[in-house]
């Protein structure tokens, strides 16, 4: 969370609009030094959330564009409030696709640094590996991701259940065959990107919905963009319902993530804005979370199964989009998953 002076800089500008260091300094009833304030000036425009208007003496301060999208949120402050007494962004936002997130990084510089050094533990670990042994590993993370990307979406296997059935074809009692399914084309999905880690790249419209074809076989769900309303519980968010603004939305994301040169952004931003768009009739999330894992192997960076994340915990983060087009308690959950796989699968 942001200490007590950076919010009241925040709050001051958001007030007073464009400002001075001075002004921004007079303003403030921290008691901090100027030398202080100019240091929190220069962490804030360092993470992104302030820019600056002039140079030299003329400088001023104001909110950045992605302020919003960024900025700390207390989650569980968030949902004291029930659905209908929040305030949100109830329809789509595309400015947010074409404009903000073209223009500006979701991730702090030292985020990138604590994701890169992960990144180079990882290649030092598997430079260790045999070949048998890397596939060990990776088998086993695929069966961890099957496991949750399921149970995110409310499937009842346990994790020893999902590993009988991907490995023996063992189901399990008392569970439906709806269940069985989803984990093994969940498996099936990961394989076909372990077997073809370049197919989306560059990510388009028609690969995302092979993906999905894949994690919906068999299963009474409709293929493609769908061409009817949709609607998410526990949010008053509403999806697009327009075929056409659907496609043109997905290519806008499409487009977005092949521009973006860092690869922890292009995983997150397929993770965060597929789920957004909805651009299937059910399947979303768990086609989002094979792209988005996709998108890391290509580039041989390490894969993430979400093991540890508690479901409840990944939908409220995701509703926080949704509703607020706010990503920093999702990006907390995508750092954490990313070293949690990194620590224990290689």
């Amino acid at each position: 969370m942001m200490e007590k002076r950076e919010s009241e800089i925040i709050e001051f500008i958001k007030k007073a609009g464009e400002s001075s260091s001075k002004e921004i300094f007079e303003g403030l009833s921290t008691g901090d030094s100027y030398a202080t304030v100019k240091r929190t000036l220069t962490r804030l425009l360092t993470e992104n959330l302030l820019d600056t208007k002039g140079k030299g003496k003329g400088t001023k301060y104001i909110i950045s564009p992605i302020y919003e999208l960024i900025r700390p949120i207390d989650i569980q402050m968030y949902y004291e409030k029930e659905i209908d007494e929040r305030e949100i962004k109830e329809n789509f936002n595309f400015k947010i696709i074409t404009e903000v997130l073209n223009k500006h990084s979701v991730f702090y510089e030292g985020e990138l640094i604590m994701l890169a050094g992960l990144q180079n533990t990882y290649k030092r670990n598997i430079s260790s590996l045999t070949e048998n042994e890397y596939k060990k590993e990776l088998e086993r993370l695929a069966i961890d991701l099957s496991w949750k990307s399921s149970q995110i979406e409310g499937n009842t296997y346990s994790l020893l259940e999902t590993e009988k059935l991907l490995k023996e074809k063992q189901t399990a009692s008392g569970k439906t065959k709806e269940e069985a399914i989803m984990l093994l084309n969940h498996k099936e999905a990961l394989d076909f990107i372990i077997d073809n880690p370049d197919y989306l790249n560059p990510l388009s419209v028609s690969k995302i919905e092979d993906i999905h074809s894949i994690l919906v076989k068999e299963l009474v769900v409709e293929r493609n963009i769908r061409k009817r309303r949709v609607g998410i519980s526990g949010t008053n968010y509403r999806p697009l319902d327009n075929e056409f603004q659907i496609l043109e939305a997905l290519t806008n994301t499409c487009d977005l993530i092949n521009r973006k040169e860092n690869v922890f952004e292009k995983a997150l931003l397929a993770l965060v804005l597929i789920s957004y768009i909805q651009p299937f009739v059910d399947g979303n999330k768990r086609t989002a979370r094979i792209v988005s894992n996709a998108i890391l192997m290509d580039n041989n960076y390490c894969p993430v199964s979400f093991r540890t994340v508690d479901s409840i915990n990944y939908k409220k983060a995701m509703l926080l989009f949704y509703e607020q087009n706010n990503i920093s308690n999702f990006k907390e959950i995508f750092i954490n998953q990313f070293e949690f796989a990194v620590n224990t699968y290689f």
